[in-house]
């Protein structure tokens, strides 16, 4: 019967570990999903310039309009927007540059970096 008794299950400082590397992991998703979901919003609206012909953008200041009342719908208001994207017109297409860098204090003197880094051809209207 001594079999059973070796069998008992974690101790009590086995499920402090893991709760404590659930809390650490749960904790750096929590500060580095929000800058993912507002990179995935930019990068949306980015595209949607190419694929919805009724938003009538034909210059690069209605491109910037267009992302900086999305941005504004969207939350997203720790970006300046005429420092992490750049529209150049090159003949009937736009050339966008979507590119930052944000980031998140983790613990003492660590920081999570999440860098954003993206280039788009878009057909202009």
């Amino acid at each position: 019967m001594t079999l059973a008794r070796s069998q008992k299950g974690m101790s009590m400082l086995g499920w402090m570990v893991v709760l404590a590397l659930v809390a650490f992991f749960a904790s750096t998703g929590f500060k580095v999903l929000p800058h993912y979901m507002d990179y995935m919003t930019l990068e949306g609206m980015i595209e949607k310039v190419e694929t919805d012909p009724s938003l009538g953008i034909r210059t690069t200041r209605d491109f910037y309009e267009h992302v900086e009342k999305g941005m504004a719908v969207n939350g997203i208001r720790d970006l300046k927007l005429e420092d992490v994207l750049d529209i150049k017109l090159d003949g009937g297409d736009f050339l966008v540059h979507l590119q930052y860098e944000k980031r998140e204090h983790l613990i003492e003197n660590l920081d999570l970096v999440a860098n954003f880094d993206k280039e788009f051809r878009i057909r202009a209207q």
